[in-house]
């Protein structure tokens, strides 16, 4: 905790450089900017007649999570800009970021180790190219986040300021190439004519799941992205953007149905990986504007199910449904708030598996009499007046934690901090 608060103040003081380096800088075309989230997360017992490896701890637990990320944009040439982004990040998530499907708080990794950290989150070149007829063509190359260019929501993407779960952040079967810090490295293209944009990513997965490193190869290892977005405006000036994405790993994944029949005491996804296996899914996102004061968003997922989980989350199907309030109607115009219920699933293959013992790096209870995982999240968040600061009350319940009718349900209190500049 002391070494958390000790971060903290370090970041105000980086901030602080930093603003009066940004003014001075302005002249230069730079772009500088500073994000810092901490959020504290408490959970109560619940009920849990059995657990396993990777079992959610149904004892009272406490964790606290600090990310703190510079963004530097340096123009090159026209329409040409170099990013460096380097991040810092520590403290840990409630059961070390295991136990659910949809992991209650998006801001934490699956890492043992709770100190703070820095390393290079983004490191990329993009060129942009402004067409004839209100068309543009962007590229971009180097080390990013797919979930940066796919599968954004206007009110569900981000954790450092909307819903916290992992499952409300990106499409849960969406089973996106990255490396435990959630990175990737890769080629990116986005063409956009009218209201229409096509865009598709062919990247690097990890050298193996939840891998905190990522290899590419045109024949075994790697993860090919495609989604179409469409934006719709209504005659009362109200917006809708509906997106359908699709994706394909390949990578050295175990099969479940290998593993299934294959094992002596406990199945091991581990024992039987092969490369070449692939993953694919497709994902279809939408939300609705309505002026300034309401929006909502849905979300629906799928997954073929039958290789293991790689680099997300252990989800093969998901549908979430929300709705987000803007502080206009009720004076308040910076706040906002939201609410949401997500369901998860697992294929038949996989729940076999998790129902003989078998872990995946995210569940295992040792055994698992099943039933969809189902979670109710509602977030409030206020600007501290005459400030940069936010507070964020989150409060989210689970149904069938990892799938799991015997144990839960678990609920989660929780209280983010945030500024950005």
């Amino acid at each position: 905790m002391v070494k958390l608060v000790t971060i903290t103040s370090f970041g105000l003081f980086l901030f602080s450089a930093l603003s009066f380096s940004q003014e001075r800088d302005s002249i230069r075309s730079y772009s500088l900017k500073f994000q810092m989230t901490s959020i504290y997360q408490y959970q109560p017992a619940f009920h849990s007649p059995y657990q396993g490896t990777n079992s959610l701890s149904p004892k009272e637990e406490k964790a606290l999570s600090l990310t703190s990320t510079l963004y530097l944009n340096v123009p090159l040439w026209k329409g040409a800009t170099v990013t460096f982004n380097p991040e810092m990040s520590g403290g840990e998530g409630l059961s070390q970021a295991r136990g659910l499907g949809g992991f209650p708080n998006g801001e934490t990794f699956r890492i043992g180790d709770t100190k703070p950290v820095v390393y290079v989150a983004r490191m990329l070149l993009e060129q942009q190219f402004q067409l004839k007829n209100n068309q543009s063509l962007q590229f971009v190359f180097g080390k990013f986040g797919l979930s940066d260019y796919f599968d954004g929501n206007a009110y569900s993407h981000d954790p450092r300021t909307q819903f916290l779960n992992w499952s409300l952040m990106a499409n849960g079967a969406w089973d996106y190439a990255a490396n435990t810090r959630g990175y990737t490295v890769g080629l990116y293209a986005n063409y956009q004519f009218d209201t229409w944009q096509i865009r598709t990513a062919m990247v690097a997965v990890p050298t193996y799941a939840n891998g905190p490193n990522v290899a590419f190869s045109f024949d075994d290892s790697n993860a090919f992205n495609l989604e179409i977005e469409k934006k719709i405006t209504f005659a009362n000036s109200d917006t809708s953007v509906i997106k359908l994405l699709g994706f394909r790993n390949v990578a050295g994944m175990g099969n479940y149905d290998e593993a299934n029949a294959n094992f002596i005491t406990i199945p091991d996804i581990k024992s039987v990986r092969k490369n070449g296996r692939t993953k694919y899914g497709i994902g279809l996102n939408a939300d609705y504007t309505h002026g300034d004061n309401w929006g909502l968003f849905a979300r629906m997922s799928y997954n073929d199910g039958k290789n293991e989980t790689w680099a997300f989350t252990e989800i093969d199907r998901s549908a979430s449904l929300g709705m987000n309030l803007k502080g206009k109607m009720w004076n308040r115009k910076e706040d906002f708030g939201g609410i949401a219920i997500v369901v998860n699933g697992l294929s038949k293959s996989h729940e076999e598996y998790q129902r003989l013992g078998g872990n995946g790096f995210m569940i295992g209870d040792g055994t698992l009499n099943y039933g969809t995982e189902k979670i109710v999240e509602v977030f409030y968040s206020f600007l501290i007046p005459k400030t940069h600061f936010t507070l964020s009350p989150d409060y989210q319940f689970a149904l069938n934690p990892a799938y799991n009718r015997d144990r839960g349900p678990a609920q989660f209190f929780a209280l983010r901090f945030h500024t950005e500049f």
